[in-house]
């Protein structure tokens, strides 16, 4: 291997090797193409109970309906198969990390290659800026600094010695370096890190489990009423083709062909509510997850935290400085211990900024930092002490430098005149002759949660140190410099409403484990028992590793990706609903694998948002919270639609369910193409409109509202209340029209007009009563006056839309013949006005009726006490759910 180090490989060994081993690129993922993924939509369960009731439809005499059918079933196949398109992504993105064209050692010469040709021990020639192509070993290095934060979550890039390891996809910060290829394409970390956010398998949501017991339960309901009223109707002497037909009918009627696009636009519905409140939604059925959610694993820098190091306090021996400024402009007030410690504190913070690199630079009007966060902090100080930093830079140039050393935790440079070190305290202060006031001032800073750093300083002389350890010789301490990274403004109440929501919420980041309790004590994120765990002790057996996470305020520090995603599985196997936020490449695997991921838009990679089911467009955390609303509306709205489909089912079903106990004598109220006129003409509308409902103020006290799609509440209401009323109403109006036709109790029926006008009263009763139906279901617990009649605008809209319509279906002669109605009686019209208010006056009843049953099942109002952020505090119990 000496040749090899020395020299690197021979073009033609290279070419051999690549020959076998293949190019050094990573493994496409095998995606099915469109075609396939538009078949998938078009044959899942729901899907084929829909064909089955186009087919159905067509064999009915139906045609119209039968197409309107297949167009639902096309449209909404194809909306699903585009928004899957838009999916998953992220290996694409890996492979577009590796740099097109690297340097190698070749044939003992420099050349110039793809990064694709690179093989197993080939000799890379890397420098700052360089992106490494592949797994490799440094051979020999000066200055050598790596960004590893995308692949460890580790903020602080770092040094790597000879013989220590380098990764595909980091950056060379400073420094150069020769390194030995070890790995390449599909064998390196990169592409385990890409095989595990591409693994297929996503976790199916709660709406889609919830949606498929519904169909199975609306499919089984509407194929057994079909079979029933067949045999009711060969029964009663119907003819075998014509009571075929009837059923057939029947069974389409009940079909609610609505049902997924009402869905489909409730949700799209929540993710343009999220777009407003800066959240991207890249997964329609995301909305109603992140509302389900019952476990958050967040980040700590960027999501937690601003991302924005600032130094707050600077010690010297001489005295001390405390600032308050938060950015990176000059601007600050500081507050001096003694005056006469202005002089030291300023050489100290020169100092920490001549062993920087990383500074801040007005750039379109504002101070950004440029580099690390942390030394551009120590730039900003050194300015706001009025040091010219960048004269400093032009007069003073660093003659060596040599990079943080993670096993020595420091670094230094070498100037004309000094050596300078600056580093963790427990490294640098020992070199410094330990003095007791450090120590005090290190612990006095600790105990604050601050980041510390120790500066140092020696004269030069004549002497040039080779070594970091030998620049450690003669020092004297110039002081201490704190910095935080201040959490965002909004996080502790944010952390307090996810509590109120009773969801459970833990920090799992790549950082220090002092640093991340530290941040995690400061926003209220932990509880005093709290557990703070390490990465590397995480037990392997998934139900242990499930138990010890399965805390609120949980930290976990020092993470892998492969971490994270064990993690997600092991909250998820407890049956928690699992959200994990993240931003780097490290993060994507775990993202893929939650039942939700959400990916940071300011700082987060490409590789982190396309695997991601939701993107924070400012970071925010604050931003989850307003997301898990939004998405618990979004369910609510489609309990509501389905209260508000199955109450018109009930009132559909009762002219047959009475024709059959009759055994045929008394005649149809409804006919089959007046219920398919009602499920397609007037209540799609109100359905659609009610998944728009804006969200309730009391969804976020209490946990998710999520379970059964079909709650007990939603078949009390539907079928023990809403429904029957329905029904009653429907049927007095039929009965009352035809006695005023003449027909009474026990005498033949009319025919003619008479019927058909009896029939008219039935259809406007149910439309009329759908109507006041929709504004009830808006709430489960509240009267729609006590809401706000317009409310929901687009609700007043479908309604006054939808009886438009059925008036047009009642009054335009050639129309209504052939839906088998006409215009109805007085007293049909008064049956049917009535329905309004009496179908109010009976809900508002109901929901008070509830109400008291509620406070006596609570044993009256009560206060609960509730942890939050650390401190506790009473409230009131969460009222119903909608």
């Amino acid at each position: 291997m000496a040749v090899i180090d020395a020299i690197g490989l021979t073009s033609a060994e290279a070419a051999d090797r690549l020959a076998r081993s293949g190019a050094n690129v990573l493994p496409a993922a095998k995606r099915p193409s469109a075609v396939r993924r538009l078949l998938a939509e078009l044959v899942h369960f729901f899907a084929l109970l829909l064909w089955g009731a186009a087919v159905l439809a067509f064999l009915a005499d139906l045609p119209q309906l039968s197409v309107a059918i297949v167009g639902v079933i096309v449209l909404n196949a194809i909306f699903a198969a585009a928004q899957q398109a838009r999916a998953d992504r992220a290996a694409d993105r890996l492979r577009e990390m590796l740099p097109a064209r690297v340097t190698v050692r070749r044939d003992g010469r420099r050349q110039v290659v793809e990064a694709a040709d690179v093989v197993v021990d080939d000799v890379l020639l890397l420098e700052s800026g360089d992106r490494v192509p592949a797994d490799a070993t440094v051979l020999g290095q000066t200055g050598l600094l790596v960004d590893t934060s995308m692949l460890t979550g580790e903020s602080v890039a770092g040094g790597v010695d000879v013989e220590g390891p380098l990764f595909a996809g980091t950056f060379v910060v400073e420094g150069e370096a020769r390194a030995r290829v070890t790995a390449t394409g599909r064998d390196t970390r990169l592409a385990g890190i890409a095989k595990l956010s591409t693994t297929p398998g996503k976790p199916d949501t709660p709406l889609t489990r919830g949606l498929r017991q519904v169909v199975r339960l609306t499919a089984m309901i509407a194929i057994g009423m079909g079979l029933l009223f067949l045999v009711i109707s060969l029964i009663v002497g119907n003819p075998i083709q014509a009571a075929f037909v009837f059923a057939i009918g029947v069974t389409v009627a009940l079909v609610p062909e609505g049902l997924l696009p009402t869905v489909t636009l409730s949700l799209a519905w929540g993710s343009e509510r999220m777009a407003k409140r800066n959240i991207l939604v890249r997964n329609l059925e995301a909305v109603e997850t992140l509302g389900s959610t019952t476990f958050i694993c967040t980040d700590k820098t960027g999501t937690l935290t601003r991302n924005q190091m600032t130094v707050v306090h600077a010690w010297t021996p001489s005295g001390s400085l405390d600032v308050d400024g938060a950015g990176y402009g000059p601007e600050a007030v500081l507050a001096w211990s003694d005056p006469a410690a202005e002089g030291a504190v300023r050489d100290l913070a020169l100092a920490a900024e001549r062993c920087s690199t990383g500074y801040a630079a007005l750039v379109d009007g504002a101070w950004r930092s440029h580099g690390d966060p942390m030394e551009a902090a120590l730039d900003t100080l050194a300015r706001r002490l009025g040091a010219d930093t960048d004269e400093d830079r032009a007069r003073h140039a660093t003659e060596h430098r040599f990079p943080f050393d993670p096993r020595l935790r420091r670094m230094a440079v070498v100037r004309v005149d000094e050596v300078i070190v600056k580093g963790a305290p427990d490294t640098v202060l020992p070199l410094c002759g330990d003095g007791a006031e450090a120590h005090a001032a290190v612990d006095a800073m600790t105990e604050r949660g601050l980041r510390l750093l120790a500066i140092a300083a020696a004269p030069r002389g004549d002497r040039t140190p080779a070594t970091l350890e030998e620049c450690g010789d003669g020092l004297r301490l110039l002081g201490l410099v704190a910095l935080e990274d201040p959490p965002r403004d909004d996080v502790v109440e944010a952390l307090r409403a996810c509590r109120e929501a009773g969801v459970r919420v833990a920090m799992i980041t790549g950082d220090h484990p002092a640093t991340a309790r530290a941040i995690a004590d400061q926003v209220g994120l932990r509880f005093a028992d709290s557990p703070v765990l390490v990465g590397a002790d995480l037990p392997s057996d998934e139900q242990h590793l499930g138990a010890i996470l399965d805390h609120d305020g949980t930290v976990v520090a020092r993470v892998s990706p492969e971490d994270k995603v064990r993690i997600a599985t092991a909250l998820r196997a407890r049956g928690h609903v699992v959200a994990m936020t993240g931003d780097g490449v490290n993060d994507a695997p775990a993202l893929h694998e939650a039942d939700i991921g959400v990916a940071m838009g300011k700082s987060g990679t490409d590789v982190a948002r396309e695997a991601a089911d939701l993107v924070l467009l400012d970071d925010a955390f604050s931003s989850i919270v307003a997301g898990i609303e939004q998405g618990r509306a979004a369910y609510v709205n489609i309990r509501r639609f389905l209260t508000y489909h199955l109450t018109d089912n009930v009132a559909e079903l009762a002219p047959f369910v009475v024709w059959a106990l009759s055994g045929g004598q008394f005649p149809l109220a409804l006919g089959v193409l007046q219920i398919i006129a009602l499920d397609l003409g007037t209540d799609t509308l109100s359905a659609v409109a009610l998944g728009a409902e804006p969200p309730a103020k009391h969804l976020l006290k209490g946990p998710p509202v999520s379970g059964r799609l079909m709650s007990a509440t939603v078949l009390r209401r539907a079928f023990g209340v809403l429904g029957p009323l329905e029904a009653a109403l429907s049927m007095t109006a039929f009965i009352l029209s035809m006695m005023a036709a003449g027909w009474q109790p026990g005498g033949p029926f009319p025919s003619g007009d008479a019927l058909l006008a009896a029939s008219g009263a039935a259809y406007i009763t149910v439309v009329f009563a759908q109507a006041a139906n929709a504004f009830a279901c808006r709430s489960s617990t509240k009267w729609p006056g006590a809401l706000g009649w317009f409310g929901n605008r687009l609700l007043v809209g479908a309604v006054l839309v939808g009886t438009a319509f059925s008036l047009v279906l009642l009054w335009v002669p050639p129309i209504a013949d052939l839906l088998g109605q006409a215009n109805p009686p007085l007293v049909g019209w008064a049956v049917a006005l009535a329905s309004i208010p009496i179908l109010f006056a009976v809900d508002a009843l109901d929901k008070r009726a509830r109400a008291r049953r509620v406070r006596a099942h609570a044993g009256g109002p009560q206060r609960v006490t509730v942890r939050c952020g650390g401190s506790r505090g009473t409230r009131r119990p969460g009222r119903p759910r909608a």
